[in-house]
């Protein structure tokens, strides 16, 4: 499975901010427990149709060090399509 992050651009509370997501949202919690997130802070279903991870700059540069790859806004909505069609 693969982890994804793409650009942190979005700024909020003074930091810099992007989505951590998966193919498969096991892989997700477990990557995202891996750079130190808690679950609480996931973003899914029923919250929000989305299943990611909010993460600062800070924790994008774990993630890619840990070998999560590095994509475009393009990328992210591919991988968000086809977890929804995993979901149906």
């Amino acid at each position: 499975m693969t982890v994804y992050v793409d650009d942190a651009i979005w700024h909020w509370h003074g930091r810099k901010w992007c989505h951590l997501l998966a193919n498969d949202i096991d892989e997700l919690h477990r990557f995202a427990n891996a750079i130190g997130l808690h679950r609480i802070s996931y973003q899914g279903p029923p919250r929000t149709s989305k299943p990611h991870y909010d993460i600062t700059g800070f924790e994008r540069s774990r993630a890619i060090a840990l070998g999560a790859v590095t994509c475009d806004r393009t990328a992210i909505v591919t991988v968000l399509r086809q977890l929804r069609r995993k979901a149906a």
